[in-house]
């Protein structure tokens, strides 16, 4: 007999401003809790260290957590200048210390320019990579250094907010998997002097900012769970980016049983996802397979039907 899953079928996306010294795993453990959710996942890790925007599914907006994952983001940083440290954060063990050089506003931004653009990164081994099955940052811990290959990332604006000659501090705006630790490791040594970041605030994930974002506070101050459930995203806004299609009783019955439908598509093209709409009401994706034939990709659950 399948063992009945605790708490609640809560479905909807919550933007929390994750604080600092809690791990993205513990925030989401502590979201999960206050909504009583049966699931929960979010959408991309920030360290302990690193405050600002997480995005947290519930329920059913779990299984398009996917297309949030692969979003460009924007943070805000500052880095300290002359000090390189194990982990390219105030939360590691200094290695290296070098003077700084006098520079001015103009040496920094020039510097800048040269990250901005298609760049390689090699991943820093405190990350959640993993290597042989195992997470580069256990290896790191265990005084172990392994080769990682660079990977090609997209930094397309690194503005300087402030500058304080010995440190500074930046927005970054750049495509998935770009590590603002190494960035500023490698902008630090381009200036000559190494650097690492004191502080990482993420601003942006997506069409997401943190104009809407809660903190774990204000949730718990909420009055109760219909206080808070109301507070929550619709599941769609996930998939905002792709187009919608609104089908009749006949496609939706063939949806909901896994096969194709017959549905009028317009100019999408074969292969296209697209944004499913019954009575108005999401139902899930489905991919453009002809001129009128349209597949379930991944529907919620709730439309499944006998």
């Amino acid at each position: 007999m399948a063992r009945r899953r605790r708490g609640l079928p809560v479905n909807g996306i919550v933007l929390l401003d994750k604080p600092k010294g809690l791990s993205s795993n513990h925030a989401l453990q502590r979201v999960r809790r206050l909504f009583d959710a049966q699931k929960a996942g979010h959408t991309g890790t920030l360290d302990p260290m690193a405050t600002g925007l997480l995005p947290i599914c519930l329920g059913e907006a779990t299984k398009f957590s996917s297309h949030l994952l692969e979003a460009d983001k924007v943070y805000r940083t500052r880095v300290e200048l002359g000090v390189i440290t194990d982990t390219g954060d105030a939360e590691g063990t200094m290695i290296e210390q070098h003077e700084v050089p006098s520079l001015s506003v103009d040496d920094v931004e020039a510097v800048l320019t040269r990250f901005c653009g298609e760049i390689d990164q090699v991943p820093p081994m405190y990350s959640a990579l993993k290597h042989q099955g195992k997470k580069l940052y256990e290896l790191a811990r265990e005084g172990k250094q392994v080769e990682r290959a660079a990977r090609r990332v997209s930094v397309y604006d690194a503005r300087l907010l402030a500058f304080e000659g010995s440190a500074f501090e930046l927005e970054v705006s750049c495509s998935k998997g770009t590590y603002i630790r190494t960035l500023a490791e490698d902008i630090g040594k381009a200036l000559g002097c190494g650097g690492h970041i004191s502080q990482l605030r993420r601003l942006k994930t997506g069409p997401f900012t943190g104009d809407a974002m809660w903190t774990l506070e204000e949730l718990e101050a909420l009055a109760d769970q219909t206080a808070r459930e109301t507070e929550l995203m619709p599941v769609d806004v996930l998939v905002d980016h792709l187009p919608p299609l609104s089908i009749d009783e006949s496609a939706f019955g063939r949806l909901a049983h896994g096969q194709s439908a017959n549905i009028a598509v317009g100019s999408l093209a074969p292969d296209a996802l697209t944004r499913l709409y019954y009575a108005e009401a999401f139902i899930g994706l489905g991919v453009i397979k002809g001129a009128q034939e349209v597949a379930p990709k991944r529907l919620l659950s709730t439309v499944a039907i006998s």
